[in-house]
């Protein structure tokens, strides 16, 4: 497959998965307040809540710092995604990039522009509206200070830690807990497949590029001594 088909699908991949996550997330910003919850299925709910944090709504250092590394990593990725094709990297192998690409990216939008376009969301029990698109500016915070949206919730199943579990025993719990978006989704599962199916293609490709490089460098040295004969 050529370069530039390559480059066309993988931006096809980025594109769609970053539309349907915004339109998942817009859809839920607009019409829900934070903490409330629709059941879908027993295991499977959408449950609104915003985090300042990472995937999953993990927090580790700043807000700020946080916005800027997402955009640093992303431009990483961006070259990193760029630099394979050029190598001849497999098909599935830029489109497990992608998914991951676009994970981040969509994170970043919720962090970059959120604040700027919505206003606040509120508890559901304050009975106040769903938050508003308001013009640029107007919004709850500026710009990378955005709060990420998150959404699906799987809990599973639920049950009770054994008296002689370590530091949890007793306590109740619910498998899966974790309320996450699109996005993560698509890091999560990008970051899984990528190391069942793809661990080789980091060091791989680059040399695999290499040998047909001198493959063909060899054919045309053939080729110009064959024409001076």
């Amino acid at each position: 497959m050529s370069t530039k088909k390559k480059s066309v699908i993988a931006a096809a991949i980025i594109g769609l998965l970053l539309l349907i996550d915004q339109i998942i997330k817009v859809e839920v910003k607009l019409n829900m307040n934070i903490g409330e919850e629709i059941v879908i299925f027993d295991w499977f709910r959408i449950s609104f809540i915003e985090n300042r944090g990472m995937a999953f709504g993990m927090e580790i250092g700043s807000k700020l710092f946080l916005s800027l590394f997402r955009i640093v990593a992303v431009g990483g990725l961006t070259w990193y995604i760029y630099k394979k094709i050029k190598e001849g990297a497999s098909m599935g192998y830029i489109v497990v990039l992608s998914m991951i690409y676009a994970g981040a990216a969509g994170n970043i939008i919720d962090s970059l522009v959120y604040g700027e376009i919505f206003t606040a969301s509120h508890p559901y029990y304050s009975n106040l509206p769903p938050a508003q698109l308001v013009p640029w500016g107007e919004g709850y915070a500026s710009i990378l200070m955005g709060n990420v949206v998150d959404m699906f919730s799987f809990p599973l199943f639920h049950g009770t830690f054994p008296d002689w579990f370590p530091v949890w025993g007793g306590e109740d719990f619910t498998f899966f807990s974790a309320i996450f978006n699109f996005a993560d989704a698509c890091i999560s599962v990008g970051v899984v497949v990528l190391f069942l199916f793809y661990r080789n293609d980091f060091n791989n490709t680059g040399s695999a590029q290499l040998v047909a490089e001198d493959d063909e460098c060899e054919a045309e040295d053939n080729e110009l001594t064959q024409t001076k004969e």
